[in-house]
């Protein structure tokens, strides 16, 4: 008995007698699936200048050096400081969160928990997996982590030390700009800093007491600010606010002159403390970011020991 069922088509007719019929034969074409190797992404030209100050399991801490752009933004030019994470770490990507930007467009940032400015050097922290991004998220907005900053400011401070407390809008000139002044926009922030100040000179005159340009400005303050709060270039905006902009701050400060031989803005993160995710003792790691050459050179052209003046013990502290 033939077990095979006829399978009729509408409307098929069966064939004449003496009409041959041609059946073809069609081939099911399976196609495999081959796993490609996953790319490569070469290191940028300036890796040679990271070095990482402190790593685990969960996380770890690098000096950026300035001039690097942490994360792209729909604007800036690459290579990122996230091309250098996933050439090196290939298992932080997807890490995170993406962020929108004004076109529509979403951008991962693996392994970002914060960020610094392109021409600010220092400590930047960098999370490894996921759940250690949530728990160094969670301490930024439960604000235990704690970032101090060293700079140089146009002018002179009267205070040895102060706290600046002035919510921080956008800025009604300039989209790029954030504001602690009248007329500011959108939504006030609040926004503190402490600063103190680590040494103050006269800058008329050269160490060896030879008159410079009459266009660099009279005096200049190198100072150590702890911002208080997170809020988008917040110490840059503060020192704007009371008349004392960063040396070499091209957006806050773009008319007045570069001197101590810096060639970009006189920021530095100088120290990090937090606490790993992978140290389940709940101790809180300070990690301390080496001075970069510009800065000890404008110290020494201060008259400035960097022993003596970052010594902690002998810095006045704010509470």
């Amino acid at each position: 008995m033939n077990t095979k069922r006829a399978i009729k088509t509408k409307g098929a007719k069966a064939p004449k007698k003496g009409v041959k019929v041609i059946k073809r034969t069609v081939k099911a074409v399976v196609k495999k699936s081959v796993s490609k190797p996953a790319k490569k992404v070469a290191l940028p030209a300036w890796s040679d200048k990271i070095t990482i100050l402190y790593e685990d399991s969960a996380c770890l801490v690098i000096n950026k050096p300035a001039g690097v752009v942490v994360h792209p933004d729909g604007k800036s030019e690459g290579p990122f400081l996230t091309d250098w994470i996933l050439a090196k770490y290939p298992k932080v990507k997807g890490v995170g969160e993406p962020t929108e930007i004004k076109d529509g467009g979403v951008i991962d940032r693996p392994g970002i928990v914060h960020r610094l400015d392109k021409d600010t050097s220092g400590g930047l922290l960098i999370a490894k997996t996921q759940p250690a991004y949530e728990a160094l998220k969670k301490q930024f907005q439960d604000r235990t982590i704690k970032k101090k900053y060293l700079a140089f400011i146009y002018g002179k401070l009267n205070d040895p030390y102060g706290i600046i407390d002035l919510p921080i809008g956008r800025s009604p000139r300039d989209f790029r700009e954030y504001s602690a002044g009248r007329g500011a926009r959108g939504i006030m922030r609040e926004a503190v800093t402490h600063y103190v100040v680590l040494a103050s000179r006269n800058d008329a005159t050269n160490n060896d007491g030879r008159n410079k340009s009459p266009e660099i400005e009279s005096n200049c303050t190198f100072i150590e600010a702890e911002p208080k709060t997170g809020r988008t270039h917040q110490i840059r905006v503060h020192f704007k606010a009371i008349q004392h902009p960063i040396v070499g701050d091209a957006l806050y400060a773009p008319n007045k002159p570069l001197f101590y031989g810096f060639k970009r803005m006189a920021l530095h993160a100088y120290t990090l403390s937090f606490t790993s995710p992978a140290d389940s003792s709940s101790k809180q790691i300070s990690i301390t970011a080496p001075l970069p050459e510009d800065f000890k050179f404008a110290m020494k052209e201060m008259g400035v020991n960097p022993e003596i003046t970052l010594d902690p013990e002998k810095l006045k502290r704010l509470p």
